[in-house]
């Protein structure tokens, strides 16, 4: 299993990105993927999920109304699109895959992930 994580880079506060995670070895109808990030001085946040399997999706309150998480069946990859960005969005962001599928119970709990992929900087800044 591998999941690449990509579409980081430096946005202006307000700005947008998309982050995408492809992942090989895994099919992402019967798994969830999980977006978390990871700033200096911080503990690992879970930022979101998405699950396909029973539609169901996580967002954590840090960043609802603003994060969208959406999936391309046909590319076997995820996206995490990011409106509004702030410094404290700041970090590397990571994404996991989690054979339990079901975001209602795997949320932002990074021992319930199965597999990580290697991160990508964002960094929101003027």
């Amino acid at each position: 299993v591998q999941l690449q994580a990509s579409g980081g880079g430096l946005v202006q506060p307000g700005g947008s990105l998309i982050l995408s995670c492809a992942a090989y070895g895994v099919d992402l109808d019967y798994s969830a993927i999980g977006w978390f990030r990871l700033a200096p001085g911080k503990e690992r946040e879970g930022v979101s999920c998405i699950a396909s399997h029973d539609r169901s999706q996580y967002y954590a309150d840090s960043v609802k109304g603003r994060f969208t998480s959406t999936r391309d069946s046909a590319k076997n990859t995820v996206y995490l699109r990011m409106n509004s960005l702030k410094p404290e969005d700041t970090g590397v962001y990571y994404c996991a895959a989690g054979d339990l599928a079901r975001c209602k119970i795997l949320k932002d709990n990074v021992n319930l992930y199965d597999y990580w992929g290697q991160g990508t900087q964002v960094t929101v800044s003027s």
